[in-house]
């Protein structure tokens, strides 16, 4: 018996992704270590958020770093930062930005809904572009005397449509205003922690609960110090637009932890650990009459891993997809997996235990037997 078995709470073996309403990632036992050790004292917030941000930074080659209660509230943050900077007086009107440089540029195509964080801390977003892409010359138009930055929100599938990262760093260096990346998921790969800043962003941000393996309700801003000040500036224990967004010190410490595991990691192993879970669910299926699997790549989020990719012949089983997802679900464990195309269905190793992936496919094998 644990919590979950006291609450009644169901157990979830998690195929689908580092979803936040799945709780994210597992995190690792020295980060599990790290936080109860950080709870069993008292510290000055401010002290502890300076120290280990910049030691993160330092780890992560970039000039500053914050840690915040999620990529969300980086969003939030970010936004605060690049409309106030130090400025008391406009800190304190916040999410109130009238007569403020308060325009945050962002891309209509490939938008992924996370922008209402913008607008929490009075952001007003100028969408550029058409859902079928944007070009350099409406994102330059776009700059007034009004625009405070312009946001990009990263995602290898979508980045086609809108304007390269390059050109939009190399555009808002002219324009005199900072590049915001929402790069959320987008670990791995490990270099991103850098290659984004390197790149001329002056802020980026990451999920500190996905390929990070952090607390869930933790986040990594980094980039430019000037902009990471603002940052803590608006941010809890200050009473203003950041104090609901407060990060404990176990999720502080949690994080950092879990930023030195995840450099530690023999990143090409762990690779291999994702391909070799994929083929043998490619494998369990390579002599089904009905059922075919094969190797996808990039994920969902376009980072560079494998999934496995299972696509069912309804007819020939007499079973749809949708009935397979739903016993899956109510099966106990619970089992959740990625919808793929109209008859299929994703198996995603990030968040595989080892060994889960044969239960996997002896569950679906149950599930389609008459």
């Amino acid at each position: 018996m644990d919590v979950y078995d006291e609450l009644g709470v169901t157990k979830v073996v998690n195929g689908y992704a580092t979803l936040t309403r799945l709780g994210g990632s597992l995190m690792p036992p020295e980060v599990l270590t790290a936080m109860t050790e950080a709870g069993r004292h008292f510290v000055d917030m401010d002290e502890l958020q300076t120290k280990a941000s910049e030691r993160i930074a330092a780890w992560t080659r970039n000039e500053a770093a914050f840690v915040c209660c999620g990529a969300a509230a980086g969003l939030a943050l970010s936004t605060a930062a690049c409309i106030t900077g130090l400025d008391e007086e406009k800190r304190a009107s916040l999410p109130y930005t009238e007569g403020m440089k308060n325009e945050i540029i962002i891309h209509r195509y490939g938008d992924v809904h996370y922008a209402f964080a913008i607008r929490q801390a009075g952001g007003r977003l100028v969408q550029i572009g058409t859902e079928g892409g944007t070009t350099s010359a409406e994102m330059d138009d776009a700059i007034t005397d009004r625009t405070a930055a312009i946001f990009y929100f990263y995602k290898p599938t979508t980045n086609a449509g809108q304007v390269p990262l390059e050109s939009g760093i190399e555009i808002a260096r002219q324009a005199g205003i900072p590049v915001v990346v929402d790069a959320a998921a987008q670990i791995p790969p490990v270099d991103s922690l850098w290659s984004f800043t390197q790149m001329g962003a002056d802020l980026v941000i990451f999920s500190g609960g996905k390929g990070l393996r952090g607390p869930q309700s933790s986040g990594l801003i980094v980039g430019r110090k000037e902009l990471i000040d603002a940052c803590a500036f608006n941010a809890c224990p200050r009473n203003f637009i950041g104090r609901p967004m407060k990060v404990g010190k176990e999720e502080l410490v949690g994080l950092m932890t879990a930023v030195r595991c995840y450099l530690d990691l023999d990143h090409d192993q762990l690779k291999q650990t994702y391909e070799d879970q994929v083929q043998t669910v490619i494998g369990a299926f390579a002599d089904h009459p009905y059922i075919s699997a094969r190797r996808s790549f990039p994920s969902e989020a376009g980072q560079p891993m494998p999934r496995a990719e299972i696509v069912f012949d309804e007819a020939g089983l007499g079973i749809t997809r949708d009935e397979v997802l739903r016993q899956l679900v109510s099966g106990d464990p619970c089992i959740e997996l990625a919808e793929a195309g109209d008859s299929g269905v994703f198996v995603n190793p990030q968040t595989l235990q080892t060994g889960q992936e044969v239960f996997i496919v002896a569950r679906i094998r149950e599930i389609v037997t008459p």
